[in-house]
């Protein structure tokens, strides 16, 4: 009888994992596009840099299962992927038969802005610099979450990143992001790629996992907030 009681208990786990590994989101992030002037990170590769950083955000959470790009990269060259974040009508199903993902994560830069300035009193030596910096950036990221079944956008956002950075500043060149953004870990833009990339992380976990309305209202509050800046920026007279 205890035998049979292990068994049916070892069951019920077994299906209970099961079932919470097919419960994730299965997600395909998209190569980045940028519509903002003035990045001069920007160039060749930097797209799917960004891609491949949001990827590793979310698989960091467990939330999600994540399609490698590998098996997303071919299939999204042939099809008609418009850099508005629109999918041509009856291509979304192929993607999803063909990649197994179920949602596509669109994300294009655009705005950016950085202010760095010197202060005076820089070396360098062996790769490493220390001097006088200080500045500012700021990024805004236009996220897009479509339904591979459907064509779908179920999910959109503006998420921002901001950073600033004064006095003395630290640095190793030898290392970074990698690619074109190796440069940029220590100075403030490639601090607000970061902050931008994880807040996008963030905001996909709160809408596609956890769902709670006390997250969705903090989103709708950050949403409300850019919005009534934008306006505040414009100069009607």
């Amino acid at each position: 009888m205890k035998k049979i009681i292990f068994l049916i208990c070892g069951l019920a786990i077994i299906t209970m994992s099961h079932a919470s590994l097919a419960a994730k989101p299965v997600l395909g992030v998209a190569e980045f596009t940028n519509t903002a002037t003035g990045t001069y990170w920007w160039g060749g590769g930097v797209g799917w840099e960004l891609s491949s950083m949001l990827s590793n955000e979310l698989s960091n959470t467990g939330d999600f299962t994540l399609v490698e790009r590998s098996k997303l990269e071919p299939v999204l060259r042939e099809q008609n992927l418009a850099a508005s974040g629109r999918i041509s009508q009856g291509t979304a199903a192929q993607i999803g038969q063909i990649t197994g993902a179920r949602y596509l994560v669109m994300g294009t830069v655009s705005a950016f802005e950085s202010n760095t300035s010197n202060t005076g009193g820089g070396i360098s030596f062996g790769g490493i610099s220390i001097g006088g910096k200080k500045g500012s950036a700021y990024l805004a990221i236009d996220l897009r979450v479509v339904d591979t079944t459907t064509s779908e956008i179920v999910h959109s956002r503006t998420v921002e990143g901001r950073a600033s950075k004064s006095g003395i500043s630290f640095g190793i060149f030898k290392s970074g992001f990698g690619g074109r953004l190796k440069s940029e870990k220590k100075t403030p833009a490639g601090k607000a790629i970061r902050a931008g990339v994880v807040e996008a992380s963030d905001y996909l976990v709160c809408v596609m996992v956890t769902k709670s309305q006390r997250c969705i209202d903090e989103f709708d509050a950050k949403e409300q907030k850019r919005r009534d800046s934008l306006k505040d920026a414009i100069d009607l007279d």
